[in-house]
Order: C-alpha cells, then structure tokens, then sequence
C-alpha cells in the first residue's frame, strides 16, 4: 500500500494505491484538506489514516518548497517536516518527500490527450526535454531530461527568480512593488499570492475603478484570488480592472514559461501545471500569452515550435508522487 500526498500552502491532497495500474483510475482512499487548520503534516495524515481503515507500507509527499537531505519546509505555510521523524511519528516502514513540482514533473510523461489543453500544438522533438510551470499558492518551475531511457526530473525554485518586466505597464508595477516588498520575484507577481499584486496595481496606480460589489466581497474573503478570477471572467457583469489584472498575469505568466523554455531548451513542450491555469483559460487562449511566450528575440522562432499545453488534470502532484513511489519499488525490485 502506497500513501501518497500533494502538499500545498493552501490544501493538501491524500491517496492509498495498492498498484501503479490504479493510476488512470480510482485510488482505494482520497481526500483534500485545508492545509493551515492543521498544525503540522503528521496531524493531518494520522487522520486520514484513522478515516482511512489502511495500513500503508509506505509514502510519498510532494511539498510546496525545498527538500534538503530529506527536509522541507512548506513555502506558504509554517510546516517543517523531517522524513525521520515523519516515520516514527506515522509508524510507516518508509516515508519519502520530494518537491512538488519533482512529482508534477514525473506525472508528465504519461499525460494521455484527456488531460491537456493544448495553446500551441508547435513542433515537439521526439526525447525533447519538457518543462513545467505550475502557478498555484505559489509558483514553480521544473524539467525534465531523457537519459536515454525515460525522462529524469529536476525540480528547481525559478518561481523565486527576480521579477523581469517585458512592458512599460509591467515596468511601473515593479516600480510599485519595490515599494512594497524588499524582493520582487515571479512568485509575486504569477501566482495564487501574487494576482492580488497586479489587482492592487492596477487599482490604485492604474486608477482603475473598483465596483462596489467587488469591494464587499473582496472584503468579506481571505483568499480574494479566487474573487478576482470570478469577476475577471463574468461575463453578464464586466469588471475590467479584474480583466486588466489577469490580462497581465496571464502575459507574465507566458513571458516567464518562455524564459524556462529557453534556459532548459524545452524542445519537447511547456507544460502548465498548478490550479490556476485551468480556471484562467479564457485568458490563456487569447493571443497575448503566446505572444509574450515567444516574445524573445532572435530566438522567438524557436520558441514557436515549442508545443505548450495546460494540464486540465488536479491530480498532477498527487499521480506524480505515486509514479515516483512504484519507479523506486519496482527499481528495488
């Protein structure tokens, strides 16, 4: 029995596997969790095994940051988690944990057509290199490379790169969150926490008007993404400072998957992982992300034969992580 879990700033994801072939279907047990009302990992997990009725052989996390001679740290959430002590305090034999996106990465190369919306079809090379970008609490990049018999992931912390405007409105937000933050990364300004940035921008450097039943509501939530993205895409009752604001997220966001497609010379394709890509494709779909994706250069020719696809699939982490546990399992073997 294999546990595996997606662990996020903002929810956390548990599922038992008996077998790699339940991967397309269902898993013996699943469920999500709101991250932050537990007090640490081994809390939320000792109660899903207690609802669970499973003994697990062994387990799997990915986590939303650095994992550090079997450390980490959530990135959004004040979790420190140790493998050691994970599995002394769950009694499970093995418990392992790699980097979100690491486990994103491995669920990668067996996407079937079902799970995928592609924005450019482009021209992939055959054993290309992949990356991956997922904007969701926070944002991450991975990639990965073929060995000669399956691909390899590497996870990485590009979502922590500093922040490069590619437009003179893009400019003046810098300008406006250098006032605010010591650090401005992508993560800031491309992700579930930064699109209240850009909102904020546009709304009180822009001047562009906020309707009043936006204000109450944004008001009345802790989490306004979610808010922002409803009003930007409603289309009886149009707020254009939410459309302004995803409007350039959804630039950045294709300026910067450009930016890892060419640092990892991604000729097999970009993949957009992460919960916020499915929710935004309206704004996906429209030119200015392709646009700002091959926006670079000498090179823009190459970047459009780049093949780019949205994972429509939330389990992305979660299949991820439990490709990695039965790769490892059938390697012992």
């Amino acid at each position: 029995m294999l546990l595996v879990g997606d662990i996020g700033g903002t929810k956390t994801k548990l599922a038992i596997f008996s077998s790699r072939d339940e991967l397309h279907a269902t898993p013996l047990r699943e469920a999500t969790y709101p991250s932050a009302i537990y007090p640490d990992l081994a809390t939320l997990v000792r109660h899903f095994l207690a609802q669970s009725h499973v003994s697990v052989d062994r387990a799997i996390f990915g986590v939303a940051g650095p994992v550090l001679a079997g450390r980490a740290k959530i990135t959004n959430l004040p979790w420190m988690m140790d493998e050691g002590e994970l599995q002394k305090a769950l009694d499970i034999p093995s418990v392992r944990l790699l980097n979100d996106l690491d486990a994103m990465a491995h669920a990668v190369p067996f996407l079937e057509a079902r799970d995928l919306c592609t924005l450019n079809a482009g021209r992939p090379e055959r054993n290309g290199t992949l990356a991956v970008i997922a904007p969701g609490t926070g944002l991450g990049e991975a990639f990965l490379t073929w060995n000669g018999t399956r691909y390899q992931a590497h996870p990485s912390e590009g979502g922590h790169t500093d922040f490069a405007p590619t437009t003179l409105p893009e400019l003046e937000l810098l300008r406006y969150l250098l006032g605010r933050f010591e650090h401005v990364s992508y993560e800031l300004v491309c992700s579930g926490m930064g699109l209240p940035n850009v909102y904020a921008y546009f709304k009180e450097v822009a001047a562009i008007d906020e309707p009043a039943w936006l204000s109450e509501q944004i008001a009345s939530v802790e989490d306004c993404t979610p808010v922002i993205i409803k009003a930007a895409l409603d289309r009886e009752r149009r707020c254009d400072l939410a459309v302004a604001a995803l409007n350039m997220f959804a630039a950045i966001l294709g300026a910067e998957a450009g930016n890892l497609a060419l640092k990892v010379l991604a000729t097999g394709g970009v993949y957009l992982g992460g919960g916020i890509p499915p929710r935004i494709l309206p704004f996906l779909q429209d030119e200015q992300f392709m646009r700002a994706f091959k926006h670079k250069g000498r090179f823009s020719k190459l970047l459009a034969e780049v093949p780019v696809h949205v994972v429509l699939n939330p389990r992305l982490a979660l299949l991820g992580a439990a490709y990695r546990g039965f790769t490892e399992d059938e390697a012992a073997q």
